[in-house]
């Protein structure tokens, strides 16, 4: 079909822009003060540690296209170069409001609710003075390691995202500014940055950080010097890796080596506090080569992310929200061993909200039943200490066939995939890194076993990661099932990825980047096509972010025919609603809560047939067409209508839903007589009623609000 009519720049946002937006709209959270203050802290800590990303990876990718004097334009029409000049003054403007947030609203919380953070070193009390001085003695000297600069010393390394201290020092006795010699020394990271201090009694708890403490005796690592001035400053390095593959001969080997340059990619972000002596900015604008819109001047503490440390001090549990154990999986509440749970039926998987026991026990009964033959599993991000991967080693220990597909290009967490790449492939799992050129970013589980009736396969197939840490954090949902023709498509994927044998067709699953893409802008186009025939036509999609041309292009073309559109999208969205007559008839909402949304469901009335889909690809081009992802239908009836209930309630949500305006704004709905509605509260309370109907069955039943949500 033909969207020539819905392709131009004006009908797109910019994506870094868009970003930007989510990562207002966090930090909204922070300032929001009906939560509890130590959640806001939370939210302020996430937005500082989200735009370092976005600084290493978007901005240095435009950096380079700048460099490389690549002059495309985006969707929304804007080149590389002007894309930079555009988020110059609204990072500035951003990091402003965290300050504000910081200094004028979270400060005067805390000092009300009984901790009181010691600003500057010079407000110390004499009794402050005396602990800190001793601290510094015992704990922080030993470990610092004082760099100077002169003729015989070049510019020490600083490492990206490590706070500092630079210096101006002179010969004891001379103060003439030709005199002056620079100096640094890292923060250390090994060092708690949180002190606790003696402090008043009718304060609970006294902090100071750890930089003030260095800055106020930073004197003693330069004894034969004076110290003129001494500043806290901060890099952001490109950190965005570009491996060639094909010279790869090595792809781990090579992923390690540029790791390494991570530490010393170009310096693309300056942070210094306002009050740094022009000298001492002079030497660090020259040695890092840096413009004036990359340097930002802090009024408060560099790097906000310690705030979620700060979120750990003890003795304010009435400042939080109560931690959340999610409930028992209702189906799975039987002493029967989860295959047996599984051939009953299929069952569907909603975390946080349930427990994701069940798919590190689907492993872990794997590896050890005698019936199992083969386990095969996709790894993109896993945690620290994860018993899925403890599980696959055992298995492959107790002689089961064990193939491992390890994506080593997950970015950030290339180092930890190296890690327990290496530790499987000890085991004697068989580990491979994927297609050429493409992430594998599909969530998919597949154990082969013997049972009477032959080979049977149970599949998990999921929209977030196999990472039990995360999954108490991060929306998701996954499907257990051992339908025949899942299966069959499983054994091809895995079949795909570790022998480049792409089947003939597929039964069930939908992949990327084979056709995904369109089949999508084909479900897109029967919608479009039933509300030209007068047919009731809808779609709801739920994902990450949207930013592919095609699809925005498709739904604009379905809105115009009258296609009810409804779209959910946590972060970057690229469409724009109320363009007259072309996209009156979409709506997009982004739920920002405690719980980071990461679940991807679509839906399509289908002439009321109503196809659902669940996976793991948002509609961006980089999940369509360079990632290996999988999206996977939703049949089983019931199962059906519990997805639909999912969409159903988010779609209700008038308290953490911001709704996109025409301007690109987002607003809060006016909840002003209205029951209200969290859908992230809800589904909590939901689980465990659902959870607690096992042993009461005559309370099975949903509660929908007052005023029931339109039906999906």
């Amino acid at each position: 079909m033909d969207y020539k009519a819905y392709t131009k720049p004006e009908y797109y946002w910019n994506r870094e822009i868009s970003w930007l937006g989510f990562n207002e709209r966090v930090l909204s959270e922070a300032r929001d003060k009906s939560i509890p203050l130590f959640e806001r802290l939370k939210f302020l800590s996430i937005t500082a540690s989200n735009l370092d990303e976005f600084f290493m990876v978007r901005v240095a990718s435009l950096k380079d296209m700048v460099h490389a004097k690549y002059t495309k334009p985006d969707i929304a029409g804007m080149t590389p170069k002007e894309q930079l000049k555009a988020l110059a003054p609204e990072v500035k403007r951003f990091i402003q409001a965290q300050y504000s947030t910081y200094n004028r609203s979270l400060l005067p919380a805390l000092k009300k609710a009984g901790v009181k953070v010691v600003e500057k070193h010079e407000d110390l009390t004499e009794d402050q003075q005396a602990f800190v001085d001793q601290y510094f003695e015992e704990a922080v000297y030993p470990v610092l390691t004082p760099m100077a600069m002169d003729s015989a010393r070049p510019f020490p390394l600083v490492r990206n995202k490590t706070l500092n201290i630079g210096a101006l020092i002179a010969k004891k006795g001379k103060k003439d500014k030709e005199e002056l010699e620079f100096a640094t020394v890292q923060v250390p990271s090994v060092l708690p940055r949180i002190i606790e201090i003696p402090g008043d009694k009718k304060d609970k708890t006294t902090v100071v950080l750890l930089e003030e403490i260095i800055e106020r005796n930073i004197g003693k690592l330069f004894l034969s010097n004076t110290v003129v001035c001494a500043c806290p400053y901060r890099i952001i390095r490109n950190a965005d890796l570009t491996i060639d593959e094909d010279e790869a001969a090595d792809l781990l080997t090579e992923i390690e080596k540029q790791l390494k340059k991570r530490q010393w990619g170009e310096v693309i972000r300056l942070d210094v506090e306002e009050k740094m002596d022009p000298r001492l900015l002079k030497i660090l604008k020259m040695e890092f080569d840096m413009k004036e819109e990359d340097i930002h001047y802090i009024n408060g503490p560099l790097d906000l992310t310690f705030l979620m440390k700060m979120y750990k001090l003890e003795g304010f549990d009435d400042l939080k929200v109560p931690p959340y154990t999610p409930a028992p999986v209702k189906e799975m509440m039987t002493d029967e061993d989860i295959f047996t749970q599984i051939r009953r039926q299929d069952i569907l998987l909603h975390h946080p909200y349930m427990s994701f026991d069940p798919v590190v026990d689907f492993v872990r009964q794997a590896s050890r039943d005698p019936e199992v033959l083969a386990i095969k599993q996709t790894l993109y991000r896993v945690s620290g200490n994860s018993p899925i991967i403890a599980a696959l080693a055992q298995a492959a220990e107790n002689g089961k066939q064990v193939t491992v597909l390890v994506e080593l290009k997950a970015r950030f967490d290339e180092e930890n995939n190296i890690v327990w790449a290496k530790k499987l492939e000890k085991a004697g799992c068989h580990v491979i890194y994927g297609l050429l050129g493409l992430k594998t970013h599909s969530k998919i589980t597949l154990v082969v076993r013997k049972e009477e009736e032959g080979i049977r396969r149970y599949v998990h197939l999921g929209t977030g990661n196999y990472n039990d840490s995360t999954a108490k954090q991060y929306t998701d949902c996954g499907i257990l099932t051992c339908a025949a023709k899942i299966g069959a498509d499983a054994t091809a994927v895995f079949n795909m990825l570790s022998g480049y044998s792409e089947p003939k067709s597929w039964n069930k699953l939908v992949v990327a980047p084979i056709w995904m893409r369109d089949r999508f802008l084909h479900l897109i186009e029967m919608e479009q096509k039933r509300a030209e025939e007068g047919k009731e036509a809808r779609i709801v999609a739920k994902m990450n972010s949207l930013c592919d041309k095609d699809v925005i292009a498709a739904l604009y073309a379905a809105s115009a025919a009258g296609v009810k559109i409804d779209l959910i999208v946590r972060g970057i969205c690229c469409l724009k609603v109320g363009i007259p007559g072309v996209s009156e008839n979409i709506t997009v909402r982004s739920i920002v809560g405690n719980f980071l949304e990461h679940s991807r469901i679509f839906y399509f009335y289908s002439d009321g047939k109503e196809q659902l889909f669940m996976g793991s690809a948002d509609w961006m081009p980089r999940n369509l067409d360079k990632r290996v992802e999988i999206v996977f239908p939703v049949e089983d009836p019931k199962l059906k209508e519990e997805v639909k209930h999912i969409l159903q309630i988010q779609l209700a949500d008038n308290v953490k839903a911001h709704i996109l305006q025409p301007d690109g704004t987002y607003e809060k709905i006016d909840k002003r007589g209205k029951q209200l509605v969290n859908s992230q509260e809800y589904f909590c309370e939901e689980a465990h009623r659902k959870a607690e109907t096992k042993t009461n069955p005559g309370h099975d039943r949903i509660f929908i609000p007052a005023e029931a949500p339109e039906e999906v």
